[in-house]
């Protein structure tokens, strides 16, 4: 396992370092319809941008052929930006939420040119039907932070993963305090929903800190994977089972 120190930890030396603010865990589920409309109607077109292009960055020269497993997929937006992204690729979104896999499988009928390879598993990890079959890439935006137990993402990356599967995990990192996780909210959210707002503010008081994650990654054998945060909010995880 490695630890990546980025330009923005350098120029952030205090982000990432362990606080004295506990994590509160928030419903693992997005279960409410409201909530998973106004989730899926809201903008994250760059941002989610930006997730698939800099997966080309940690993986340069990459251009995947085969199965993408999308661990906590939603509504599947990141899942069809990667199948448009590799013409050769096939995504397979899990999602525990009933609400998000209806909300996904509304868009894949109106994909012409994604939505053949894109298809949806209700299901709960570590319990869900996911295919045994060989993965070029097992990714997950925005998972991890929802997870009581966050070993069952681990845990689930290694089973699925086999030797040259690459790993792609983004998430948020837990602030130093409710009042720097108030900030973020109305910096990056001052326009949204007031239902949005609020699942922001509690996801990042829900979020793991870096440190954490490293030692969840160590527990399940991942030391093939580096850790790195990537702005004042967000963290990766890349790499390849070692």
């Amino acid at each position: 396992m490695t630890v990546v120190v980025s330009d923005y930890a350098i120029a952030n030396p205090t982000y990432g370092l362990v606080t004295d603010m506990q994590r509160l865990t928030e419903p693992e589920l997005m279960e409410d319809p409201a909530q998973a409309v106004a989730y899926a109607g809201a903008d994250f077109d760059a941002a989610h941008n930006r997730i698939v292009e800099a997966f080309g960055a940690y993986f340069p020269g990459v251009e995947l052929a085969g199965n993408i497993l999308d661990l906590g997929c939603g509504p599947g937006d990141i899942g069809f930006r990667f199948a448009a992204r590799f013409p050769a690729s096939t995504v397979i979104g899990v999602d525990g939420a009933a609400a998000m896999i209806e909300l996904g499988n509304r868009r894949k009928a109106l994909e012409a040119a994604t939505g053949e390879r894109v298809r949806f598993i209700e299901g709960r990890i570590p319990g869900a039907a996911i295919p045994a079959i060989t993965y070029a890439a097992i990714i997950s935006n925005s998972l991890l932070h929802h997870l009581h137990d966050p070993g069952v993402l681990w845990e689930t990356i290694a089973r699925y993963a086999g030797n040259g599967t690459l790993i792609y995990v983004v998430d948020l990192f837990r602030p130093q305090s409710p009042a720097e996780a108030r900030r973020l909210v109305d910096e990056y959210a001052a326009g949204e929903p007031g239902v949005l707002q609020r699942d922001f503010y509690n996801s990042l008081l829900a979020a793991f800190e870096p440190g954490e994650v490293e030692a969840q990654i160590a527990a399940a054998g991942l030391d093939g994977l580096s850790v790195e945060m990537i702005s004042d909010r967000h963290l990766v995880v890349y790499g390849s089972k070692a």
